[in-house]
């Protein structure tokens, strides 16, 4: 069960990040810098954090490959940042004024002769060029080819029992270019990602999820087991179906009508038509018409073992089945990665900005910021800014263990949810009662204790923390101008007194203890067969695509007219009735359900576990009243969809 967000990228450079150092050249000066060398404009960023002097194991050989992309700058870096803020602010005379995919490219995007004058600049290093698009040119060639053409020496550095590839230095590139560089991204190879062709793998083995059930909140009360919190509680829903979580949200008569959603995921699952068909139709959702899903995907794939392909199939099932379920009407394109590598996924995310596929794109995946490099975090904000002058806006999940600190022993935010232009969308455990009435939300953290081998305690209630919504304050993206005022200075400072990024911003169901029912082709053990099966999951990985599917209901009560970078519009609204503020343990009395479960997720053969999950308690992080890190400005209202009406 993919309970959690999907991906932990092995992208070439998902490394230790850190406040990049402003004086690189402190730390020694390449050659390529000297008096007499011609000018050189340093990349800052481009050097990993991990890549220590102490740490440091010598030279790289010079025959080493190396495979690197250089992101274009493009006509007016700071002009591009400036119209996405503009258009995306309803405080904005240019707010909501888009421009096309084309009009983007025209006026922000490379010239011809900036990509021409990289190319040759790469070229006369004695690099190859294997590839030009409108964000990058990818190069690839041997260490002493790429450390003349970026004015740097690469080392190599030991991270624990491992060794990898940094530059010594921060990479430069000519002053002659005159800014036509971003940055670049590739120099280091931590860690090491495979090359090879793959075949995509059949459907992984069958999970179950083993009752008694609850078909609403309480419906079925676990009389034979101990009490929690001083009363008998309930068994765990089977799972949340689309009319449940319509009611909940404030769909009303709104379908996502004439809106366009996209879904990026890596991989592909191949039965993906037939099971959302499938589902829909079994659980009276409104049944797919032709052409209202749609794939993109690349022409191969990599990585297939490194990234568990065959896992992500169940991340684009529960990601196009929870979008349809609330924005039924709405028409989905799925765009694959060939891997859950950074440069693929940049590249998916680039597929729907360059060609408009959708307003509203859904993307259920991330890391800890920890790994993420200042050099990619560029490369994904230029997409992102791309993206809000043509009035697509992104939505990504805040991730699925709290604070971080259990599972790195830091504590840090997701990303690239942590990034000042997508909308991070956190987790509740949502309760919907009979005749899907909504009952209440609190803060997703999961605490589980185990029924002891007597049957009448819980061991070491409440338990360990298991699970719980992404939440905190970035280290490295400063604090953005739409979250002053709204995000307390307690979360905002938390890191540095100038003020941080706080993730999420908003936030939807993603308890799977209180999940929502998806169904999927998947192996049976019993006979190896593919069969078609529905199980209950959760994580911020279905926070994601129910945010995007409410942000297409608002989109088609606003005529139609694409919300583009929501996060201004949402916290103008903060503090209103179109929005729930949710804190831990509404009832005041403590929340918990109880779940059975195989041991080994399909049958009895290894036993089965019976457990009681407490709610509301996420790691350090804490819903409260107001603003928070848990569930941001808390979960669209009844209110909601409608206030975007005239606006």
């Amino acid at each position: 069960m993919r309970s959690n967000r999907a991906a932990l990228r092995a992208g070439a450079s998902m490394a230790a990040t850190l406040p990049m150092i402003a004086g690189v050249l402190a730390l020694g000066t390449p050659a390529a810098h000297a008096a007499d060398a011609p000018a050189r404009d340093t990349l800052a960023g481009t050097r990993p954090a991990w890549a220590t002097p102490k740490a440091d194991e010598g030279a790289t050989s010079d025959s080493a490959r190396v495979t690197a992309r250089v992101y274009l700058a493009g006509r007016d870096a700071a002009g591009l940042a400036q119209y996405a803020k503009a258009v995306s602010d309803p405080a904005s005379e240019t707010y909501g004024r888009y421009l096309s995919a084309q009009q983007a490219q025209a006026r922000f995007g490379a010239t011809e002769a900036q990509v021409s004058a990289v190319r040759t600049w790469l070229t006369a290093a004695g690099l190859k060029v294997t590839g030009v698009s409108r964000h990058y040119v990818s190069v690839s060639g041997d260490v002493a080819a790429a450390e003349k053409a970026f004015g740097t020496q690469l080392h190599n550095y030991a991270q624990g029992s491992k060794t990898y590839r940094a530059p010594q230095h921060a990479a430069s590139v000519p002053a002659s270019l005159n800014g036509a560089v971003l940055t670049v991204t590739g120099l280091d190879d931590a860690p090491h990602r495979a090359s090879a062709k793959d075949q995509l793998p059949p459907p992984a083995t069958v999970f179950r999820n083993l009752g008694p059930f609850s078909s609403y909140h309480g419906s079925n009360i676990a009389t034979t087991l101990p009490d929690a919190y001083g009363t008998k509680i309930p068994y765990a829903v089977k799972g949340y179906t689309g009319r449940q979580l319509r009611a909940a949200y404030g769909a009303g008569t709104y379908t996502g009508k004439g809106v366009r959603i996209a879904i990026t995921d890596a991989y592909a699952s191949p039965t993906i038509a037939y099971d959302a068909a499938a589902y829909a139709r079994k659980h009276g959702d409104a049944a797919w018409k032709s052409g209202q899903l749609t794939q993109v995907l690349p022409g191969n794939y990599t990585n297939t073992k490194d990234c568990s392909a065959a896992g992500w199939y169940g991340e684009e099932t529960l990601d196009v089945e929870a979008v349809h379920a609330v924005a039924p009407d709405a028409s989905v394109t799925y765009v694959g990665s060939r891997s859950c590598t950074d440069d693929d996924l940049l590249d998916a995310l680039g597929t729907i900005v360059d060609n408009h596929l959708a307003d509203l794109v859904s993307n259920s995946w991330g890391d800890i910021e920890a790994h993420q490099t200042p050099d990619l975090a560029a490369a994904y904000d230029q997409i992102f800014q791309f993206g809000a002058v043509e009035g697509i806006g992104f939505y990504f999940s805040s991730g699925d263990d709290g604070d971080e600190v259990a599972g790195t022993g830091t504590k840090q935010v997701d990303t690239p949810a942590n990034s000042a232009w997508v909308t991070a969308v956190g987790g509740t455990s949502l309760a919907v009662g009979k005749g899907d009435k909504y009952l209440w939300e609190t803060g997703w953290g999961t605490e589980k204790a185990t029924l002891s081998a007597d049957g009448t305690s819980w061991e070491d209630f409440p338990g360990a923390f298991t699970s719980g919504a992404g939440g905190g304050t970035s280290r490295t993206v400063a604090e953005p101008y739409y979250q002053k005022g709204v995000v307390p200075d307690s979360l905002a400072k938390a890191n540095s007194a100038a003020g941080n990024r706080v993730v999420p911003d908003i936030a939807a169901i993603a308890d799977p203890n209180t999940g929502f029912l998806v169904g999927q082709t998947q192996t049976m053990p019993e006979d190896g067969s593919q069969q078609y099966s529905e199980y209950r999951i959760g994580g911020t990985s279905l926070a994601a695509p129910v945010i995007t599917a409410v942000q297409a209901l608002a989109q088609q009560a606003r005529g139609g007219r694409a919300l583009g970078f929501a996060n201004p519009a949402i916290y103008a609204r903060y503090g209103s009735k179109a929005f729930r503020d949710i804190t831990d343990d509404p009832t005041g009395s403590g929340l918990a359900v109880v779940r059975r479960d195989y041991v080994n997720g399909y049958d009895a053969t290894d036993g089965i576990a019976t457990t009681v999950r407490s709610l509301g308690r996420d790691s350090s992080l804490s819903a409260v009243k107001g603003y928070d890190d848990v569930t941001g400005v808390g979960t669209p209202a009844n209110g909601y969809v409608a206030s975007y009406r005239g606006h």
